[in-house]
């Protein structure tokens, strides 16, 4: 019997911690269970799972479906992505069959390889390494969590970058449902047509898209733009930050860096598309920026307003119909720990 091998490589940093990580757990679980209903999956499929922070750790080796049990994720601190990789590629040299006169090796391995940050270390050995012995004979694909991915680095490695958008419960659910059936899909390919080239599975009601890796993800560090649409009017207006140093309230022998409010901006929407290299995939932190202006195109209180679609409107303090997805709510307050916005590139 060929075996099909499956890694999962899964960024656990810090900023992994809650439900991220509870939803990986879970959706690890599901895909087990509903790959062991698969006949073809169930014959073919090995599954192993390593996991990253500043370290990698092997959580399980290659293991038949009927004999595999989820683990406990743990969480570490850093995302070294080159450690991963090296890891990655030294347990594969280690344990996967390959060909002889006398039988036939493994299928080409798929990677699925989950993060949700920026590496910390420096990985170019390391995808040098993979690119050099690996990329000819392995399916690799990786998947941003959310908005804050390197995604030019992954685009080194594998043209199949994508991009998970909802972090909620609903977006993981239905996209472990798609990682599951890319696996069948792919399982079913090999074990009838012996082809192992990788057939992922459509991405239709999975909030994932394919990334450009090509397209720079720059911003200007000097200032943060926020894209606003007035509740009213409909028109859309620019809100400008502009970085500064300033001293700790708490620990005065300290600086800290954050945005100051310039003021916000009614823009032609046409003109301004028209100049645009498309939407900026980096986020920043509503903790980070000092001040909160007013509508200019209809003079409500609040102009920066985050609706549950994650884009912003204005409001006049109490309620609020959002000009782009349409929901209508009332307004209510941020956490502790801010709430991480798309920013423009400045």
């Amino acid at each position: 019997m060929r075996r099909l091998p499956i890694y999962f490589l899964i960024d656990v940093s810090e900023s992994m911690v809650g439900e991220p990580i509870t939803q990986i757990e879970n959706g690890m679980r599901n895909i087990i269970q509903e790959l062991r209903t698969d006949p073809y999956a169930l014959e073919t499929v090995f599954v192993s799972v390593i996991v990253f922070a500043g370290k990698a750790k092997k959580l399980l080796s290659l293991t038949e479906l009927y004999k595999f049990y989820p683990p406990k994720f743990p969480i570490g601190d850093g995302t070294s992505l080159g450690v991963a990789l090296n890891f990655l590629m030294d347990d594969m040299e280690r344990s996967l069959q390959k060909t002889t006169e006398e039988m036939k090796g493994d299928w080409k391995p798929i990677v699925f390889l989950f993060t949700d940050g920026t590496p910390t270390d420096n990985p170019d050995l390391a995808i040098e390494r993979w690119k050099k012995y690996f990329q000819r004979n392995s399916n690799l694909v990786c998947i941003s969590l959310g908005n804050n991915v390197d995604t030019n680095v992954l685009g080194r490695l594998t043209d199949n970058v994508l991009r998970l958008n909802g972090v909620d419960e609903y977006s993981f659910k239905t996209f472990f449902k798609w990682v599951t059936a890319s696996i069948k899909t792919c399982s079913v390919s090999v074990s009838d047509s012996g082809i192992d080239n990788l057939q992922l599975a459509p991405f239709s009601g999975v909030n994932l898209e394919k990334v450009d890796t090509k397209k720079s993800c720059k911003v200007d560090e000097n200032y943060v733009v926020l894209h606003g649409k007035c509740s009213n009017t409909k028109k859309r207006y620019l809100v400008k930050y502009v970085k500064q140093i300033s001293t700790s309230d708490f620990l005065p022998e300290f600086n800290v860096m954050d945005y100051k409010l310039v003021g916000a901006y009614s823009i032609d929407e046409e003109s301004f598309e028209s100049l645009s290299e498309g939407k900026s995939s980096r986020n920043i932190n509503t903790n980070n920026l000092r001040g909160m202006p007013t509508c200019p195109c209809c003079g409500n209180q609040f102009g920066v307003v985050i609706c549950e679609c994650g884009n912003i409107m204005c409001s006049d303090g109490y309620t609020a119909l959002c000009p782009w997805c349409g929901m209508e709510g009332t307004l209510g307050g941020i956490e502790d720990g801010g709430i991480d916005i798309t920013r423009g590139r400045g």
